[in-house]
């Protein structure tokens, strides 16, 4: 027998094995389980509401939709660098190894110190676990908090004139599918970004390029973000936090690419762009 043959005999192994995703509903979950379905996998899609319940929140739904999974795509809400998620992720990582789950793929933030603390807590019972550290999100415009501001042709938040490497999600959900399926990934950690660097203003720019209209990029301190934050009804400790976190990470020091998708799926990661372009024409932001 090839080894050839071989890898395609284990692949097609591991493609009949149940994935459980956490947050299957979320900007990535939902991503990566029709990606899993497509390809025939039987897939657990966790969430707080959904047939397979599974709340971050309430560790009592965890062991339920881990039982006679094999893998486990986790995206840890709000964010592995929140506070609590070090703990959780250790809990998590030993009910998992428990109930006999063999392969674990992680959403973690790229240059997040948090967040790598949150890793390693994982590692402690799951050493084999597959880590993708991502940059901002591109569709952050089309399906997270940024959409309205985009509607309403201002985008205000306290990036000043940091540029970022914005990753396109389908291209997250692409090598998170590749991790979970295929051999050659445990163990390691990606780094996942798009082609180009840009500022906000840039961004913004391409969006008005993309919908037709002048959508402008607005400034503002932590201070002030996480005073909108408040309007929009979250708690003021959260905002705070997320506005400081916001802060930290737009401070310069994640502002480069990597090769991250590339290495796993050989090909060059999405360009914001492209994003935009397609968002458009689906209609994301039709007013």
């Amino acid at each position: 027998m090839t080894n050839t043959t071989q890898d395609t005999q284990r692949t097609d192994e591991l493609t009949q094995r149940t994935v459980l995703v956490t947050s299957g509903t979320g900007k990535t979950g939902h991503r990566v389980v029709e990606r899993l379905t497509a390809r025939g996998v039987p897939v657990r899609s966790g969430s707080r509401t959904g047939e397979v319940r599974f709340d971050w929140a309430d560790d009592s739904t965890w062991g339920a939709a881990l039982c006679g999974a094999h893998s486990a795509y986790v995206a840890y809400y709000p964010d592995l660098a929140a506070p609590g998620a070090v703990d959780a992720m250790r809990r998590f990582g030993r009910l998992a190894a428990a109930n006999g789950v063999r392969r674990v793929v992680l959403l973690s933030g790229r240059g997040e110190p948090e967040a790598a603390r949150a890793e390693s807590a994982l590692r402690e019972a799951c050493p084999d676990v597959t880590v993708v550290r991502a940059a901002f999100f591109a569709q952050n415009f089309s399906e997270g908090a940024m959409v309205e501001g985009v509607l309403a042709g201002t985008v205000a938040f306290p990036a000043g004139d940091t540029a970022e490497p914005w990753v396109d999600a389908d291209d997250l959900a692409d090598v998170v599918v590749a991790a979970l399926t295929e051999d050659g990934h445990a163990g390691q950690t990606y780094e996942l970004t798009g082609p180009r660097l840009l500022t906000f203003a840039e961004v913004t720019a391409q969006l008005s390029r993309a919908t037709g209209r002048e959508i402008r990029y607005v400034p503002v301190s932590g201070a002030e973000y996480a005073e909108l934050l408040t309007r929009y009804g979250l708690p003021a400790p959260d905002a705070e936090w997320l506005a400081g976190l916001f802060g930290m990470l737009l401070d310069g020091h994640n502002a480069s690419t990597t090769d991250g998708v590339k290495r796993v799926l050989g090909r060059e990661p999405r360009d914001f762009a492209d994003f935009a372009s397609r968002a458009a024409a689906a209609g994301d932001w039709h007013v």
